[in-house]
């Protein structure tokens, strides 16, 4: 628009001054209008702008681009509602009426502090702030035209304000934002990020044991404690993201522009990992974990309450699910707050009618295959709920003095079971780091030892690094106790922390247990795991102790871990979990030697599923089942006539859709290869990175006609003749193998 123009709309709005009147000797000149014009945007007083009906930006004054540092190609054309962050962030006027609600109002805007927040410009970074006013312009038939307006930069002073501020907006303990700041941050971000159409991430994570660390070492060690976390947050986290504590030990990112949940994923594990190191605190060290639940806008909520309460949940299912993990949120997760109270009742009532079992799992010599320990895993078939994995129900018995009937329930039951084994042959119990700083836990050994008649040195406590929380004297005082007891003890999980070592150096354990996670990797050329267990099976020799390497699942981490010298393995490669009637059943024999059957090559990847899927190929949508599932493709069932190189798109629910070729083909039974692989869910499973909108399918052209059945705008549906399906489609019955 003609800056001419401009100037008269302002005028109109501001009153049109009089030609004939006159000012001393002059005579008003409304040519002179231009030219004070042209002075007061070069002065840098202020800038004018203007936008059109559409509300797109059509004109801005040269020297407020000069400042913004954008060209003006970047600038004209855009949403004005896009250019800013709302008054949210002031904070002397807190407004419920955004610039968003205000422009399509078409209300008058006075004075209104705004955040320039297009993109990733410089501008953007160092915080640009501007005040603006504006008004509506209708035509003379009342038809709305644009907005015509004033702006100046207000940063300095605004930034001053900020500072002065600073005591109501951040967390006086670690100096992150509070809970206050980050609702009005996270509002602010999702309501300019709408009329953009651009996406937010946001994490909520709380920190596991951290209540021991407070009834253990006092609360100004918390303390300590949470300003460790908040710097190690701040040096994972850098500017891709804000940080706040919302209050006691949760935490909260918020990740503007991130809605790849690869990268999502890779920096929840980061920083599980990171949080999970010990750390120093008054010349002790405190271990604690961390659970994340990550939800993304607008897929899992529009608005500010909507994708809070979906990271919530996500939360809920990390720490339900075992913690020391990240969860995605997703639409079938239920208040798991509600059910995690269920659950725990459905445990109490399990342990008091004694129908939870113990299952054995053997513990092998490399050299001959006999078996020489077996390790208790606990087992809980629900008759509603199914098989209830011990990851899920123990963490929620851990928050509860449950854990300790559970335990002892479990040391009962393993000692009078291992009773009936040969003597040759020990068992392994699981050992929480709750029940080993109870008091009366040496008693609770000595009960189970006694009632059974097992002998003390054929019982083998599994503890963890998380035992060494709190008071050292304690640990060392219940080691004294369990050793005179002539007990066993093993160090599970070896290698996952960060401080084993000086473990080691002071505590009486007789095994060591390399986790799995190193056996998972260490047929990889790229991984150095397979040294790493080379290095762990030699320190432990060198210290006289036994080494146990578990995970073993594949001949061909057998055959490394032989050649590293481990001397005992446990893993489904010689056998799962058994209960005790399968055990006797092995032993009756005599000599006790189970022989390792399995795969040639461990392939972590791959997974036996049973799910119903959508198979979208031109404008027609089949119905398939997926019985395989690996990062990098699927086999699928239920089309006949598929041609090996087929396109095809696979609906995995959710806005989940994956490109892939047909690479093999045998009767209604297809091979498919993804163009882009997928990523960990954080519970077990896989998923796409992105997810795509319906809309946005039907802007880029797939016939919504192929789509699953939804609530598509009708207009959109009618979209042409359909052509004649190619394949047939086979009903496939079963279940999940």
């Amino acid at each position: 628009m003609a800056v001419r123009g401009i100037l008269q709309s302002l005028t109109k709005a501001y009153g049109e001054p009089d030609a004939n009147r006159v000012t001393g000797a002059a005579v008003f000149d409304p040519k002179l209008r231009q030219s004070i014009l042209d002075d007061f945007e070069r002065a840098g007083i202020g800038w004018i702008w203007a936008t059109d009906a559409d509300g797109q930006l059509i004109y801005i004054s040269d020297d407020a681009i000069e400042k913004l540092e954008l060209p003006m190609a970047e600038l004209i054309g855009q949403p004005f509602i896009a250019l800013f962050e709302t008054d949210q962030d002031n904070p002397d006027e807190r407004s419920d009426r955004p610039l968003n609600f205000q422009l399509k109002a078409h209300n008058k805007v006075r004075d209104l502090t705004v955040r320039f927040a297009l993109g990733k410009s410089r501008a953007a970074l160092r915080q640009v702030w501007w005040s603006i006013s504006g008004y509506p312009k209708f035509d003379d038939r009342g038809q709305f035209q644009g907005y015509r307006g004033s702006a100046n930069d207000i940063s300095v002073e605004y930034e001053r304000k900020l500072v002065d501020s600073k005591l109501a907006e951040y967390d006086s303990l670690t100096g992150l934002h509070n809970r206050h700041y980050m609702n009005r941050r996270l509002e602010s971000i999702i309501g300019a990020f709408k009329a953009a159409k651009r996406s937010c991430g946001l994490m909520m994570l709380d920190l596991d044991k951290f209540k021991r660390v407070n009834d253990t070492m006092g609360h100004p060690a918390g303390d300590a404690l949470l300003v460790q976390v908040a710097e190690r947050l701040r040096n994972i986290v850098g500017n891709r993201g804000e940080i706040g504590r919302l209050g006691g030990d949760e935490f909260q990112i918020i990740l503007p522009d991130l809605d790849d949940r690869g990268k999502l994923g890779e920096l929840a594990d980061k920083i599980i990992q990171i949080l999970s190191q010990p750390y120093p605190i008054d010349e002790k060290r405190a271990i604690i974990g961390t659970s994340v639940g990550i939800a993304i806008a607008p897929y899992d909520g529009v608005e500010r309450e909507e994708i809070t309460r979906s990271s919530d949940l996500a939360l809920y299912a990390a720490k339900n699910g075992g913690r020391g993990q990240f969860r995605f949120y997703s639409d079938d997760l239920k208040d798991e707050e509600e059910e995690r109270e269920l659950l725990l009742e459905d445990l109490r009532l399990a342990l008091h009618a004694d129908e939870l079992e113990l299952h054995y799992q053997p513990v092998v010599q490399a050299k001959d295959n006999t078996v020489v320990c077996l390790e208790a895993l606990m087992r809980w078939d629900h008759p509603d709920r199914g098989s209830v994995s011990p990851a899920r129900f123990i963490p929620v018995a851990e928050e509860t003095d449950l854990i300790n009937d559970l335990g002892q329930w479990a040391l009962n039951r393993a000692c009078a079971d291992a009773a009936e084994w040969p003597k040759s042959v020990r068992v392994a119990v699981n050992v929480s780091a709750v029940q080993f700083t109870n008091p009366e836990f040496a008693d609770v050994v000595a009960e189970a030892l006694e009632s059974s008649g097992l002998e003390p040195d054929r019982l083998e406590l599994e503890l963890t690094e998380s035992i060494f929380v709190g008071d050292s004297e304690t640990t060392e005082d219940m080691f004294a106790t369990l050793k005179k007891l002539g007990v066993r003890l093993a160090l599970d999980d070896f290698g996952t922390g960060y401080s084993s070592l000086s473990y080691l150096r002071s505590a009486p354990f007789d095994k060591i247990k390399v986790d799995r996670s190193f056996v998972e990797s260490c047929t990889q050329q790229d991984k150095n795991s397979a040294k790493i267990i080379a290095a762990i099976i030699g320190l432990s020799n060198a210290l006289g102790m036994e080494t146990t390497v578990e995970g073993v699942e594949a001949f061909d981490q057998l055959q490394v871990v032989r050649s590293k010298g481990a001397e005992l393995i446990q893993g489904w490669l010689y056998s799962k979990a058994l209960p005790q009637e399968a055990i006797l059943e092995k032993v009756s024999s005599g000599e006790f030697k189970i022989k390792p059957d399995g795969p040639e090559l461990y392939r972590p990847e791959r997974r036996s599923v049973f799910r119903r899927i959508g198979v979208i190929h031109d404008d027609h949508r089949y119905e398939a089942v997926m019985r395989d599932l690996s990062k990098t493709g699927s086999l699928i069932e239920g089309l006949l006539g598929v041609p090996v190189g087929t396109h095809l798109v696979l609906d995995l629910g959710a806005g989940q859709l994956v490109v892939g070729t047909v690479s093999r083909t045998r009767d209604v039974e297809l091979a498919v290869e993804f163009e882009t692989p997928l990523v960990s869910d954080g519970a077990g499973g896989l998923c796409t990175r992105h997810r795509v909108s319906p809309y946005a399918l039907a802007v880029a052209g797939m016939p919504l006609t192929s789509l699953a059945p939804g609530n598509y705008p009708h207009e959109q549906m009618t979209n042409g003749a359909r052509t004649t399906p190619k394949f047939m489609q086979v009903t496939v019955s079963g279940s999940a193998g």
